[in-house]
């Protein structure tokens, strides 16, 4: 067992602050509560997110959100949705949103370092005119998260530098068993391993939006 008496923990934001002193001005001034132009740009490029929930009890939960470039609907300045495709039904994040509607998102552009990060308060739809302008490939979304914006900003690129995460040479998927071996090997399935192979192969990509 980990002896966790040899650890040295923080436990007040003085003593955080004594660690890393105080953010430049730059950085506090750059939180906005509106969308700016370049906001727009950057959700009109993005094609991917991840999303932070958390349940009544604080209990956290991040999940991806994925689909073409722009699928981020802007209804107005301060306020956006996010569509829901098919996926395995848990609706953690969406079970969270119902009892806590604090969330945070981060936006990616593949090759950029930057990201935009949003907060703010969100609630679940079944329906809405916009949902029209969010058909992909013949799916309308039957459900959409539509977040007011509290707070949004520009996060800097040095996580990104540091972790080479766009640089191809430093890629190495096959350090990795296969999706199927993984999930096979840290759940109970009642599939054999060959039967996950085929379900999570070529044909997979083609059951994305039904």
């Amino acid at each position: 067992m980990t002896d966790v008496t040899a650890f040295t923990e923080i436990t007040s934001e003085e003593e955080l602050r004594d660690l890393l002193g105080e953010p430049l001005p730059r950085a506090v001034a750059k939180e906005r509560v509106r969308l700016h132009e370049r906001d727009r740009e950057w959700l009109a490029a993005s094609p991917f997110c991840l999303i932070a929930t958390a349940d009544a009890t604080g209990a956290c939960d991040v999940s991806p959100k994925g689909d073409p470039p722009g699928f981020t609907h802007v209804i107005d300045d301060v306020t956006i949705a996010i569509p829901d495709r098919p996926g395995n039904r848990r609706a953690d994040g969406f079970r969270n949103i119902l009892a806590n509607p604090h969330v945070g998102l981060v936006y990616l552009v593949p090759g950029r370092g930057e990201t935009l990060r949003i907060n703010g308060r969100a609630r679940l739809l079944r329906d809405a005119p916009f949902f029209d302008e969010m058909i992909v490939k013949g799916h309308r979304p039957h459900l959409a998260i539509v977040v007011e914006i509290e707070q949004i900003f520009f996060h800097c690129a040095k996580a990104f530098l540091r972790s080479a995460l766009w640089k191809p040479e430093t890629w190495n998927p096959d350090a990795l068993p296969s999706q199927a071996s993984i999930v096979k090997s840290v759940q109970h399935t009642e599939e054999t391993l060959e039967e996950l192979e085929r379900h999570y192969g070529p044909d997979y990509a083609k059951r994305l939006y039904g």
